[in-house]
């Protein structure tokens, strides 16, 4: 019995966790409800390591792309026979995957950060629809140029939260909406308090989200198959970022979205 437990031992300090063990003989001693333990231990930590391996293969794809972009436009430029317009060509992808490869580091970066004991988390009182009404005012060059359509409805709001991790939280979800909504769209930002909580509504006429879709857009890297266009320069971190700031606030956020109609964020923040 005992030998049992320590070679089971061994074997999760050398990672491999396909061990079971079965004690259902000995339950009037107590080791069925410590097999019962051990096993769900195993089960757990199996499943962390296949999200760990899942987390580094997503990682290596998501490098591996811009790079080979970057890699073959780069062979393509050392030939002499290219017009100055191609050559210019090439080099706005470069720049492009680039600054692809750069968002994606700022992003890993910023989702170990908030899952580690390193980060920053200082709340303070400050007015969130101020916030909020800054942030839209500095996307202006980004909704003016696809001559969004806004309705903005921002009530006075006091809320007691990180300033910098939610100011995060709405620029991805006002640029992601401005980004996947086409010209002469519509955007609607909305701020209610209700109670002791602050509810956010963020809803475009883009592209929209598909139902199987929307149950993973949260997840890291997810990246949904109707569409494409919608992440094509994307990471997929990004909604992956909000989720991680909204549960350190004990707050909420949820998605409601159609195809080809449009997608509503609705965001409830916890005001102290």
């Amino acid at each position: 019995m005992y030998v049992e437990i320590i070679a089971a031992l061994h074997k999760i300090a050398n990672g491999d966790f396909n061990v079971y063990l079965d004690f259902n003989l000995d339950q009037r001693n107590g080791f069925k409800e410590l097999a019962d333990h051990f096993n769900h231990m195993v089960r757990q930590l199996q499943q962390m390591e296949d999200m760990r391996q899942e987390f580094i293969s997503n990682v290596s794809h998501e490098i591996q792309s811009p790079l080979t972009s970057i890699v073959g436009f780069t062979q393509a430029l050392q030939h002499n026979h290219l017009s100055v317009e191609e050559k210019n060509h090439y080099l706005s992808i470069i720049e492009t995957e680039s600054r692809r490869l750069s968002k994606l580091s700022d992003n890993l970066l910023k989702l170990t950060s908030l899952e580690s004991d390193h980060q920053p988390f200082e709340k303070n009182q400050y007015r969130l629809d101020q916030q909020m009404r800054s942030i839209i005012l500095s996307s202006e060059p980004n909704w003016s140029q696809k001559d969004l359509e806004l309705e903005i409805s921002l009530d006075k709001v006091t809320v007691w939260a990180d300033e910098d991790l939610m100011s995060q939280v709405w620029v991805n979800l006002i640029h992601n909406s401005i980004k996947f909504t086409p010209a002469k769209g519509k955007l609607k930002i909305q701020l209610n308090q209700m109670g002791d909580k602050a509810i956010v509504t963020i809803s475009d006429t883009g592209i929209g989200i598909s139902e199987k879709d929307q149950l993973h857009i949260f997840e890291r890297f997810y990246k949904a198959d109707q569409a494409r266009e919608r992440s094509k320069s994307g990471s997929g971190l990004g909604l992956s970022i909000v989720k991680k700031i909204m549960d350190m606030h004990n707050g909420h956020i949820t998605v409601h979205s159609e195809v080809q109609v449009g997608t509503t964020f609705s965001v409830i923040l916890p005001i102290a």
